[in-house]
C-alpha cells in the first residue's frame, strides 16, 4: 500500500494540463490508456484549487482530438489491407489490437453512419478505433472533426463532473481511496493478462510475420 501511495501522490502531483493533453491523446488513439484515471483525478485537482475546471476539460478534450486526427489519418494513409495486415502483427496484439476490434469498430461505423464519430466516443471498446474506420472511409474532416469534439467533450464532462463532486465526499472517499485503487488497479492487470493470454494463442495459430 505504501508504494501505492507513493506513485499516486506522484502522479497526482505531475498531473498539470499538460500531461493531461499527453495521455489524453494517448488514450484516443490507438494505444490502450483508460481516460478514466486521467480526467477525474485531474477535476479533483480542479475541486482542490490548483487547476481549472475549463482548464481540464480544455486539455483532456484537446488531447482527444490529437489522437482521434492521429488515427484518422494513418487509417487513411494506410489503407484498409495495411491497417488490417498491421492489426495482424504481434506489435498490434501488445498493444491490444486485433483484426476483430478493427471489423467491430467498422462495423459500427458503417450502421451508425458519420454519428458514430460521436456516439463511438461514449461506447467502451469502440472510443479508441471509431476514428479509424471513418479515416478509412475517407469521412470528410470538416463533420469528423465536429462530432469527434462533441462527442469527446461530453466524454470528458462526464468523468469531469464525477471527479469535481467526488472531491466535495473526499471525507468519505479517502480512507477507502487506496482499497478501491487498488482493486482497479489489480481488475486492470488482471484484463491486461486476459487479453495477452488470449493473443498468445492466437500467436501459436498463426505464423510469424
Amino acid at each position: 500500500m505504501e508504494i501505492f501511495q507513493t506513485v499516486f501522490e506522484w502522479y497526482m502531483a505531475n498531473l498539470n494540463y499538460y500531461t493531461i493533453f499527453l495521455l489524453m491523446a494517448i488514450e484516443s488513439s490507438f494505444i490502450p490508456f483508460p481516460s478514466e484515471v486521467v480526467v477525474p483525478f485531474a477535476a479533483w485537482k480542479a475541486a482542490e484549487g490548483s487547476l481549472s475546471f475549463a482548464g481540464v476539460l480544455l486539455a483532456s478534450t484537446t488531447g482527444a482530438m490529437v489522437g482521434a486526427i492521429f488515427n484518422y489519418y494513418l487509417a487513411l494513409w494506410l489503407g484498409r489491407p495495411v491497417l488490417y495486415r498491421l492489426a495482424e502483427t504481434r506489435w498490434a496484439h501488445m498493444l491490444l489490437i486485433h483484426p476483430e476490434n478493427l471489423e467491430k469498430a467498422e462495423k459500427y461505423f458503417v450502421k451508425h453512419g458519420k454519428v458514430s464519430t460521436f456516439i463511438g466516443r461514449l461506447v467502451p471498446a469502440v472510443r479508441q478505433l471509431i476514428s479509424l474506420p471513418a479515416g478509412l472511409s475517407r469521412m470528410k474532416i470538416g463533420p469528423f472533426l465536429l462530432f469527434t469534439f462533441l462527442g469527446a467533450g461530453l466524454w470528458n464532462i462526464i468523468l469531469a463532473v464525477v471527479g469535481y463532486f467526488a472531491y466535495d465526499m473526499r471525507d468519505h472517499i479517502l480512507p477507502y481511496l487506496d482499497w478501491v485503487m487498488y482493486a482497479l488497479g489489480a481488475l486492470f492487470v488482471a484484463w491486461l493478462t486476459l487479453q495477452g493470454i488470449k493473443a498468445f494463442k492466437r500467436n501459436r495459430r498463426e505464423p510469424i510475420r
